[in-house]
């Protein structure tokens, strides 16, 4: 006789979506929706989660208002949350000025002033990708491994 299968729990994914202008105050406010967002979800304020995750949403926000604006367009916030992992996903409506993969970055140099942006998001995400967008744009996701609760 064949023992009793045994069902994992289950997981609840927590979602949020929203919209942004593509203007500077809409990256600021993208990056805070993202923490309101945390502590909706009872994420502790004060965890490396939440400050990744600011860091981390701030980067492709000022990266989409700045590069991947077209006038007229929003781009857009996605957090799925899990006990074991937060994703992260920032997307414009501009598909032609694609961002370097992960592993491609060039550090642009002491001098530069900009450009370092997606290599703080490969410093602090465990992983992390650059996405079609469908229909047109193009998504940076951003993953963070969660430590289990205790």
């Amino acid at each position: 006789m064949a023992p009793p299968a045994t069902h994992p729990a289950p997981v609840t994914v927590r979602m949020f979506c929203q919209r942004f202008s593509s203007t500077p105050l809409g990256a600021h406010l993208a990056r805070h929706a993202a923490l309101r967002q945390l502590r909706c979800w009872n994420v502790p304020y004060e965890s490396d989660a939440v400050h990744t995750t600011g860091l981390i949403v701030a980067e492709p926000a000022a990266n989409a208002v700045t590069h991947g604006r077209i006038p007229g367009r929003d781009f857009e916030l996605r957090l799925a949350f899990s006990p074991a992992l937060l994703r992260i996903e920032v997307s414009d409506t501009r598909g032609e000025r694609r961002p370097p993969n992960p592993g491609e970055l060039a550090d642009p140099g002491g001098g530069s002033v900009s450009g370092r942006g997606l290599l703080l998001v490969e410093a602090l995400a465990d992983r992390w990708a650059v996405l079609d967008r469908v229909p047109v744009g193009k998504t940076i996701r951003a993953e963070i491994d969660l430590p289990p609760p205790s």
